[in-house]
Formats: structure tokens, sequence, C-alpha cells
């Protein structure tokens, strides 16, 4: 009887061992600072959009204001994709701080006809000399507005602490820090740029795009070993994902997107109804990164001494999962 016994519950583990394993979805944890970043909605996200979601990966949004925390986190192995910018990027490699590879354009600010970002000042500053001796508001250290406006002043002859103030401050406290007089200029991106000349009393002094024209100024950027090991699974991501932003982008199907963001920000859909469109950033359509542009970021950033010498783009970004995905889609 035992003997009989310990026959079946062999075979029973026999034919345990002989079915195939169900493998873990990978967890990706991305970065965002904005909504108009796609990130938070991807887990809520119609289903239609993100059709592999759930089965070979999965997305947890993790918000961080600004690169330099993102880069921190990223070292840290806190998360799988950051938000990162040239200058982040650049320092990180030239310094030897880690190596990354970029897979996805998130947004490029400065591009014609779209959004970026810009400075404004109380009265009586109307031009760059004017701001000697004043207080001006970045959204965060090692960010692209800081750098522009430390390049632009650098060129007037001002350092950042000695004839003028830096404050950091998160976008969205930007402009009533303004109003109130509680700082003299501050950087301001959509949706308070689209707003800002209506207030009185304000002045727009230089944009970033005068620094730097054209920036790849967030994409997700990866561990190389990461990528390599979870190719497929990012392909899959990355596939769902362009179906998200051309959803996103799509005019037809921008109210719904700008819906469910309100949902997810818990705000309304009239504070939001600027996303996707010719009144905010630009977003790729299919997340490709421009190669040329991002070099040419890194080299404007190296010239003017924000890096510390050259990075190569090309070994720094991998255009192929965005390739191979759109090829999925049968896109040109």
């Amino acid at each position: 009887m035992i003997q009989r016994l310990l026959a079946c519950v062999l075979a029973l583990f026999a034919i345990a061992a002989s079915w195939p394993v169900q493998a873990e979805p990978l967890k990706i944890r991305i970065q965002y600072a904005t909504l108009g970043q796609f990130v938070p909605l991807i887990p809520v996200a119609p289903k239609e959009l993100y059709k592999h979601y759930g089965k070979s990966y999965v997305v947890e949004p993790v918000f961080m204001a600004g690169t330099g925390p993102a880069l921190t986190a990223f070292a840290a192995k806190e998360l799988e994709l950051a938000a990162l910018n040239p200058q982040t990027l650049g320092n990180a490699v030239a310094s030897g701080q880690l190596n990354a590879i970029g897979i996805v354009s998130v947004l490029t600010t400065d591009v014609e006809g779209y959004k970026g970002g810009e400075y404004w000042c109380q009265d009586p500053i109307k031009k760059i000399e004017d701001i000697r001796g004043k207080s001006i508001v970045i959204n965060t250290r090692g960010s692209t507005p800081e750098a522009a406006a430390r390049i632009l002043l650098e060129r007037h002859g001002m350092q950042p602490g000695k004839d003028y103030q830096p404050v950091e401050m998160p976008f969205p406290a930007s402009l009533p820090a303004l109003e109130s007089k509680k700082v003299d200029c501050a950087v301001l991106v959509a949706p308070w740029v689209n707003v800002v000349a209506k207030r009185p009393g304000l002045n727009l002094v230089f944009k970033i795009g005068d620094v730097f024209g054209e920036t790849e100024s967030t994409s997700w950027f990866g561990r190389p070993d990461w990528i390599k090991e979870n190719r497929a699974a990012l392909v899959d991501f990355v596939e769902d994902h362009i179906r998200m932003r051309r959803w996103c982008l799509d005019p037809k199907t921008q109210p719904e997107a700008v819906k469910l963001a309100a949902q997810v920000g818990k705000q309304s859909t009239e504070a939001l109804s600027y996303l996707w469109t010719h009144d905010d950033n630009y977003h790729e359509p299919n997340g490709l990164m421009s190669v040329a542009r991002f070099q040419r970021n890194l080299d404007d950033l190296q010239k003017y001494g924000m890096i510390s010498g050259h990075v190569d783009a090309k070994s720094h970004i991998d255009t192929s999962i965005v390739e191979e995905a759109m090829g999925r889609l049968k896109i040109n």
C-alpha cells in the first residue's frame, strides 16, 4: 500500500515537473516627472493599446522631479529606465560614473511649432543684463533649463551664487512665485508658458532654445546588460508604447487620453487639455531618438563647459528596439 502511494506521489511530481513554467512578467520601474511623459498612464491605459502588458512585462511608475534624483536612483539600481537629458548622461559617462543606453525618446523641447522652456521676469527686467543681482528659478540643478540659464548668463559675465541667485523650485510653483514677487525670474514650461503672456508686469527675457536649439531633453535610458537580457520583453513594451503615443497624439483620441491623465493626476481635463498638442513639447510619434540631435546637444554642452569631455552619442543610443517595434506595427 505504501509503495503504491509513494509511486503515485512520484508520478504526480513527474507530471508537475513536465508542465511549462510560466515566467513572471518583467517588472520595469520607470521614472517620470510629469503626466505628459506617459508613464503614470501606462498601468491604466486601454488594454487594446498595451496588448502585452501583464504578460511579458509590467510597469511601475516612479515619480522623481528631476534628472539628478533619477540618475542617483538609476545608479543604485532602483530604476530600470530613467528619464535623462544630454547633460546628465554626458556627465555620468564622462566621469565614469555609469554606462547607460537610451532606447526611447520621451519628448523634445524647443521644436518649431511646439512649446519649450522660457525665462520670464518681473518688471523692470527686460534683458539678460538686468538679471544681475536677481533671483532666478530653475527646476533642478543638472537640468536643461539650469544649463541654458548658466550658459547664457555666463556669456554676460554672471556667475551663479555671485552675480545672481538660482532658486530650485518645481515647475508648478514657478509662475505663482513669480506673480507673488517671491522671485525675480523663473523658467516656465507648458502649460504655464501658454498663459504667462496674458499676465501684466512679466517679460520674456530668453528661451532655452536660444542656447541649445532643439533638445532631446528627456529619453529613457537603461543599463546595457539589462537591456540585452530583457530585449524581447522590451520590444513588446515599446510596441505597446508606440500604440499609446499615437493614441495620445491623434486629435481624434487625444481628448480620451487627456481624460485618463486627469483621472490619474486628479486634475481637471481643462487644465490638461494642452497635453500632446502644439501647446505642449514635441513628442516623436514612435519615440525614435535622434542620434544627430543628441550628439549636437552633447557637443554644445562640452563647448560651454557643462560636461567634462567628449561623449559619443552613437555609443549610448540603441534605436533598434524602437525600429523592431515599428516593424511589427508596419510603420515606415
